[in-house]
């Protein structure tokens, strides 16, 4: 007994009990009509999976224009529906414009009862692919969802953070490939995936490879795929990255990592947009946004010889700099805030609060690590905390970066450090105002800062 719904519609009450007789036997539920008019208010329409239709219910008439009327009716409620035609008045330019309007077969009166029950089968096995269909896109659907979903976000209201995103907004609508620059901790990846969250691309997939974690051995496999038997371990056929992100964005993290072979590699794919896997001669087409990240001055690299200066120019149409944490006047207090607020109620500390003492020493410190040094000092401090008030001693930071403004230093280094540190004190971390005040340039004053941290 198949399990599928049939609603046979015919003015002819003969035909309606014949038909209900025959297939009552094969699928678990047949219901018929005599008025085609019923069909507009027939209830459950929409789980109906197969409808036997006449193509004539007036006296006299045969020309089948009733029928493609409700037929046409029917795909308007219910496209889904496979709707098999029947006629004692067959004509092939009649079977044409039917299936024309969607009708799935055409059945002439009378019929033969095996063609008939193989015509029906193939209507519901028709059916049955449809779902089938329509439940995996709804599935990869479900599953890009949940594959793009981030509970990370950018947080800042700085100058610096600003315009990197008023550029994100600018270039995101485009497909052009981007390189994302920066130091490590300063969320490169977060700004890749905002790209992809305001691309038109935002219901496709986002795939993400670290390319430092790539050996050169697995380098094609991992981006390109292979067939089955490729290489010993290739027990499947599987697909590459650059398969997997087709449709959406594919993120290539640590690019300045690669060695000059692998991005022979990656540059003709880049510039063909076909990949073929391992151990395969066949070209597959793929239709990817490319987004590139690095902490690497890969113009440096080309100028040494370490970086193809052809695949620089692919990947960098746009370049977009993530500014360092201690770029970001005001924010090292706005992403604090964020992340007691997220590791408080985390581990169940929800009336934590950081006094004003740790707030300066806060936003004193250069942070070297940036924004991930900084989440982990504050996922840290609030694990250690004793009490409801965080204060400067549990956040344990570089003491090298934080000589203490008590007691005097021991070398020139440490003196200039104390300076500094003082300075960044009295302005409240505005490192412009600081470097004003020492008489030097910001970049002097991030540079020695970043020397002291090491």
């Amino acid at each position: 007994m198949i399990d599928a719904k049939i609603l046979v519609v015919d003015d002819t009450k003969s035909v309606l009990s014949a038909l209900e007789i025959l297939l009552q036997f094969e699928y678990k539920s047949v219901q018929t009509i005599s008025n085609p008019n019923l069909l507009t208010s027939f209830p459950n329409l929409q789980e109906i999976d197969i409808i036997l239709l006449d193509m004539n219910f007036s006296a006299g008439v045969n020309t089948g224009n009733e029928g493609l009327y409700w037929l046409r009716e029917i795909k308007k409620k219910a496209s889904h529906i496979s709707v098999i035609m029947m006629t004692a008045y067959g004509a092939v330019e009649l079977a044409v414009e039917a299936i024309k309007e969607g009708a799935t077969d055409f059945v002439l009166k009378p019929w033969n009862n095996e063609r008939l029950l193989t015509t029906v089968k193939s209507a519901y096995e028709l059916r049955k692919s449809q779902k089938e269909v329509q439940h995996l896109k709804q599935k990869e659907s479900n599953l890009k969802q949940v594959i793009n979903q981030n509970s990370n976000y950018i947080i800042g209201n700085s100058k610096a953070l600003n315009s990197v995103l008023n550029l994100v907004q600018k270039v995101a609508k485009t497909d052009v490939n981007i390189l994302v620059t920066g130091e490590n901790g300063t969320g490169k990846e977060l700004i890749a995936r905002e790209l992809h969250k305001s691309s038109v691309r935002n219901n496709e997939v986002f795939i993400s490879v670290d390319m430092g974690s790539i050996s050169e051995n697995l380098f094609e496999s991992e981006l390109f795929g292979h067939v089955k038997g490729s290489f010993t371990d290739a027990k499947e056929d599987r697909a590459g990255k650059f398969e997997a992100a087709n449709g959406g964005t594919l993120f290539l993290d640590e690019i300045g990592n690669l060695s000059l072979q692998m991005q022979a590699k990656l540059l003709s794919v880049i510039q063909n947009r076909v990949v073929v896997r391992v151990g395969s001669n066949k070209s597959i087409p793929v239709d990817i946004r490319l987004i590139c990240a690095t902490n690497c001055n890969l113009d440096q690299m080309v100028a040494e010889g370490l970086f193809r200066e052809d695949l620089l120019y692919r990947i960098n149409t746009i370049q977009v700099q993530v500014p360092a944490l201690r770029d970001r006047d005001g924010d090292v207090l706005v992403l604090s805030d964020f992340f007691l607020k997220k590791f408080a109620n985390k581990y169940g500390k929800p009336s934590l609060k950081i006094n004003q003492s740790a707030q300066e020493k806060l936003m004193s410190y250069p942070w070297p690590g940036n924004v991930r040094e900084l989440l982990h000092t504050m996922e840290r401090a609030v694990i250690l905390s004793e009490g409801n008030i965080l204060k400067p001693t549990d956040f344990l930071l570089d003491t090298k970066t934080t000589v203490s403004l008590e007691g005097g230093p021991k070398t020139l280094e440490e003196m200039e450090l104390v300076m500094i540190t003082k300075a960044l004190h009295d302005h409240d971390g505005n490192y412009s105002a600081a470097a004003d005040q020492l008489g030097i340039s910001r970049q002097t004053l991030y540079n020695k800062l970043k020397k002291s941290s090491k």
